[in-house]
């Protein structure tokens, strides 16, 4: 039996082990960081910490085992931008107007603008690659994106998600999505050699923009026509079947046009949320997601070398500095994002508060950095600990917000 033992250099026993160790860690740190208030992501990311190298090394760090756990990290991230369009309601996102556009896109533009400022003219380690340019690309990349499903699963917790507010959060962090996977496009070139150059970019922005606004609108026409044939076939589960099938083909097809993968899994999230079957689509997709998903911040977190965050070393005082100084930036570039909008009344610190988090896009953008080789492991050391205390800091802080009646007047 090929599956009993090693093959091709792989022992498939000890593979499974190793699996189903992520998945019960995954699940059990994501359960503890729910039951204190904090979302799963956090859990997950400190049970990657546990199984890494750093602690009880049951994640591999090379060989094949660790490249088929990177293959079915890519699956979850694929999952996870694939659900994150399915819950996306482009004509909620269209309807916010102007205020959540001026929220989203000056959440973009002042934290990236910190963040390549910040690697080019202040003291830091030094990058992976050597090339600073390239560096600050990915340094500003990982401080634009908000977390979406952190700050919605917050506002739905307190009951928050009918005000002012929890739409222009909402919509803001929506767009600051598909802005921040255009983003994630342009650094996947950067990584992959491509020149860094205005026309460079454009380029690489042109591609990733026009295969998105293609692929849904062609795909919002075809799409429902498809899925009202497949619906009516007899073999079980074809629907949820056919549906990754849908992402992973698109994911697939936006690889070979020069895209990111994600935004092909994206797009097929957008273009199947306007489909009749979309309700059982999503409610058949979110457990199969909810196993792969996990597996790419568990890989995340067994990447961090905690010999980095020491303090009794300078190296590592360094990177503790640096993650300081990322923290601090990243905060106030999103919460210079609340006040975007002048003409529209609503509480403006509870808005750039509630586009905080950074969450699992901002850890997309640092594992692509770290196994590009562009950054190196004490900077992506640090950005771990940026994405994770603004992940935590913002729940309780909205919650403050909130109760705090000086902020029920509306500035």
């Amino acid at each position: 039996m090929p599956l009993a033992g090693a093959a091709e250099g792989l022992d498939v026993a000890r593979f499974f082990l190793v699996l189903a160790a992520i998945l019960v860690a995954a699940k059990a740190f994501g359960e503890l960081a729910e039951r204190i208030g904090q979302p799963a992501v956090l859990g997950e990311l400190l049970a990657g910490v546990l199984l890494g190298g750093s602690v009880l090394g049951i994640v591999p760090a090379d060989g094949m085992e660790a490249e088929l756990i990177h293959v079915l990290a890519e699956l979850g991230v694929l999952l996870l931008l694939f659900e994150i369009g399915l819950e996306t309601d482009l004509k909620e996102m269209f309807r916010v107007g102007p205020a959540a556009l001026a929220v989203a896109m000056v959440g973009i533009v002042v934290p990236f603008a910190f963040g390549v400022s910040f690697w080019l003219f202040a003291p830091h380690a030094s990058s992976g690659s050597g090339d600073p340019v390239t560096a600050a690309i990915f340094i500003g990349a990982t401080l634009t994106a908000t977390s979406v499903g952190i700050t919605a699963r917050v506002l739905s917790d307190l009951g928050r998600m009918n005000t002012p507010e929890a739409r222009i959060i909402i919509g803001a962090a929506v767009i600051d999505d598909v802005l921040g996977l255009v983003i994630l496009s342009v650094v996947s070139g950067v990584a992959a050699g491509a020149v860094v150059s205005f026309l460079g970019i454009m380029r690489t922005l042109g591609v990733a923009v026009g295969f998105l606004v293609v692929a849904v609108v062609v795909g919002r026409f075809l799409a429902p026509r498809l899925f009202d044939v497949i619906v009516r076939m007899r073999v079980r589960y074809v629907l949820v079947v056919a549906s990754i099938a849908f992402a992973l083909g698109l994911a697939a097809v936006a690889g070979l046009a020069g895209s990111a993968l994600i935004i092909g899994a994206f797009a097929a999230g957008l273009i199947l949320s306007g489909t009749n079957q979309f309700d059982t689509i999503e409610h058949e997709v979110r457990p199969v997601a909810s196993i792969f998903a996990p597996i790419f911040f568990v890989s995340v977190g067994s990447s961090v070398n905690l010999a980095l965050l020491n303090p009794s070393t300078p190296a590592a005082r360094a990177t503790l500095v640096m993650a300081g100084a990322l923290i601090l930036l990243a905060v106030i570039g999103k919460v210079a994002a609340g006040w975007a909008a002048p003409w529209t009344g609503f509480r403006r610190l509870i808005v750039g508060v509630g586009m905080v988090p950074r969450g699992e896009v901002g850890l997309i953008f640092a594992e692509i950095g770290r196994r590009s080789g562009v950054l190196g492991d004490d900077v992506f050391g640090a950005v771990l600990l940026m994405v994770m205390v603004t992940t935590f800091i913002a729940p309780p802080t909205l919650k403050a917000l909130f109760a705090t009646p000086l902020l029920e007047e509306r500035a």
